[in-house]
């Protein structure tokens, strides 16, 4: 045998060592990918043989009170797509193309995307989906899918709200209960081969999705109608730029209707419902488009500031009476004017006709500006702000729904001056939202016990069952039933003797206070813009409701009393027929529910004149204008002459312009 040289065992040395580097470096190699990668790589596997779908979770129902379903789901379809099995993506793109409704050119950049699965287009319709299942083009998966539907289109919208495309409550109710309406949504996972076939082996898992709970509201369906109804004949009797209407029941702070006219469609949320208005949009920049979209959704009874005027006279009253600073008894002298505050005048809204001496009641039910400017003087600045306070204004009443206002109050007492607690006394220099005044005026028929307004009653599974209940929440006592019973009784003299005539419903006793403001636009006093509202409360021997009217911007009268007191009785005598209430009607209403008289003509004729001869005939009459004499002739009426019209009603005079109107500050506005 020969013995090797020493160049061969130099080589093989070499080998020898190489070999030694490689099977160390494999053992190396290998102890890394099984002890230290060996999961990603996994995870690299499963991504190649794995598709993974998402299953979206039924969202749950919203019902009315009495189980009317207003939020629904209805079946849509999604498709999806993996790109990674798509034989011929081209000519994939331009067959789906024309049926989603999308450019095929986007589509082919989804079809050949790296992404193991990706979106086509969602909600497409039965018949699209059939349309796609047809063409047999391997990679495309179709999956049912459900759309959130409102059955009864702008029904309730500022209540509902809507959600977006992947079903996630944007506003209203389904954004405040979201995370239980929505649910948890499932995923279909299933191994395949390069062919999209089902590999042999158990690859496949469905993880079920969960479906969300049920809302039911405090709304109820049938008030809601009523309440929309009386805000859709509002704004268009009144043209007015919007109206807002909310029903509560006050013992246990349960929001029975809240309607807001214009509204929307929440099935078409981006589309306003008049189609020229639409039009006119589709033309703006995106950045406006979007902000008349947010304009539109805005609820204006929870989002929106306005100056309540004298139905916040409530609040100061209550605040007297309870602290003791006035009775019953005490007696307030009108002669139509405040003079004695530095650099302003204010007037009554009956400067033309003052009230002389009147008590404390008959202060109330006539308005009287200058009764409550020194009713407030007596009471003093910090209690009438201790009980503004108390009342919620400045701090938001909890409801559950987004974007709920505080409202402007003094920041504190030192800011509130003389003139400040004088026109604070009546209404102005203080800004609510509608769901404060409310909320107050409720507190007084709830024997003075402030309570949190409520939307929701409880939420429910997909069987019924009542998975949390929502209870009423006393937030404070604010004043004692005492001054509750006295405030009721005069809000009721208010509707039968003073400026909320157009509140009264026969056979139910009704009680009521009117307000009406100038609008404040850019810090200042507008103008000829004014914002009239009515609040009441029926029946005032056992209160069931309280009802806030509000009409922004009414065009010609705008009192409160005529603007939004009828539609505020509308509303009051259909809800309590409903809730079978039953009527208890006084001989003098039964008699005039019997028997009726033509209306006299008295155009042409002075004030004086038709009040004479509308007297006559056992009729009354009223006026909303501010600026007339007793010579100042009237140039329309409603009803018209000869229409019949029950003995004890009431005939609108309309005057023309009259003159000897004083000359004052921006701070005598008048409020009724």
């Amino acid at each position: 045998m020969r013995k090797p040289t020493k160049k061969t065992k130099l080589r093989l040395g070499i080998a020898l060592t190489i070999a030694t580097l490689i099977v160390f470096f494999l053992g190396y190699r290998l102890i890394r990918i099984q002890l230290f990668e060996g999961e990603e790589y996994k995870k690299g596997a499963l991504q190649q043989w794995t598709k993974a779908i998402d299953i979206t979770s039924d969202r749950g129902l919203i019902y009315d009170r009495k189980g009317k379903k207003l939020a629904v789901n209805t079946t849509a379809y999604t498709v999806w797509a993996a790109p990674s099995d798509m034989d011929e993506p081209e000519a994939a793109a331009l067959q789906l193309g024309p049926i989603l409704g999308q450019d095929p050119e986007e589509l082919y950049k989804k079809l050949t995307s790296e992404a193991n699965v990706e979106k086509l287009k969602q909600w497409v319709t039965r018949a699209e989906a059939d349309q796609i299942r047809d063409l047999g083009i391997r990679g495309i998966s179709i999956v049912d899918d459900s759309k959130r539907y409102y059955p009864f289109g702008s029904f309730g919208s500022y209540i509902l709200g809507f959600t977006d495309i992947d079903n996630k409550g944007l506003y209203g109710i389904e954004r405040v209960y979201d995370e239980y309406l929505a649910g948890t949504p499932g995923i279909w996972v299933k191994a395949t081969d390069a062919a999209n076939r089902q590999l042999p082996y158990d690859g496949e898992q469905i993880y079920e999705a969960k479906d969300g709970l049920s809302v039911v509201l405090s709304v109820d369906e049938t008030i809601q109608g009523f309440a929309e109804d009386a805000a859709e004949k509002a704004m268009e009797t009144n043209k007015a730029k919007s109206v807002s209407i909310i029903v509560m029941d006050p013992e246990t702070g349960e929001i029975l209707a809240m309607a807001n006219k214009p509204d929307y469609d929440p099935n078409y949320p981006r589309q306003p419902l008049d189609p020229a208005v639409g039009e006119q949009w589709s033309k703006l920049p995106p950045e406006e488009q979007q902000q008349k979209w947010f304009q539109m959704w805005r609820n204006y009874a929870i989002n929106d500031l306005y100056e309540p005027g004298s139905t916040f006279k409530i609040v100061t009253a209550a605040a007297a009476l309870e602290e003791g600073s006035a009775t019953l008894n005490s007696h307030y002298y009108c002669d139509g004017f405040i003079r004695d505050i530095k650099g302003v005048v204010l007037r009554c809204s009956s400067w033309y006709d003052p009230h002389g001496d009147q008590d404390f009641a008959t202060s109330f039910s006539n308005s009287c500006n200058v009764a409550f400017v020194n009713m407030a003087r007596e009471l003093g600045k910090e209690k009438l702000y201790e009980y503004i306070k108390a009342f919620g204004f400045g701090q938001t009443t909890g409801i559950d729904l987004p974007g709920e206002q505080r409202g402007l109050i003094p920041s504190g007492i030192d800011s509130i001056k003389e003139v400040n607690l004088a026109t604070l006394s009546y209404g102005h220099g203080i800004s609510v939202t509608p769901i404060q005044m409310i909320n107050a005026i409720a507190a007084v028929a709830n024997d003075g016990k402030l309570m949190t307004p409520m939307m929701t009653r409880s939420l429910i599974d997909s069987q019924g069952k009542v998975v949390k209940q929502f209870q009423p929440q006393m937030k404070r006592q604010v004043i004692s039933e005492k001054t509750a019973d006295m405030l009721l009784d005069m809000l009721e003299k208010t509707v039968l003797e003073g400026t909320g005539k157009k509140a009264y419903v026969p056979g139910y006793r009704v009680g009521g206070k009117t307000g009406t403001a100038q609008k404040i636009i850019d810090g200042r006093y507008v103008e000829n813009k004014y914002i009239s509202s009515f609040g009441g409360v029926a029946p005032i021997n056992d209160p069931r409701i309280a009802v806030l009217v509000i009409v922004d911007e009414p065009t010609g009268i705008y009192y409160g009393g005529t603007v939004a007191g009828p539609f505020a009785a509308m509303v009051i005598e259909n809800t309590l027929n409903y809730m079978e209430v039953p009527r208890s009607y006084t001989e003098e209403e039964l008699k005039g529910i019997q028997e009726t008289v033509p209306v006299p003509e008295v155009i042409g004729l002075t004030i004086a004149e038709a009040g004479e001869l509308i007297s006559e005939i056992s009729l009354k009459y009223t006026t909303e204008y501010e600026d007339f004499s007793l010579d100042t002739v009237v140039v329309d009426q409603y009803p018209k002459a000869g229409e019949e019209i029950q003995i004890g009603g009431i005939i609108d005079l309309y005057l023309s312009s009259g003159t000897n109107n004083p000359t004052l500050s921006e701070e005598t506005f008048e409020d009724r």
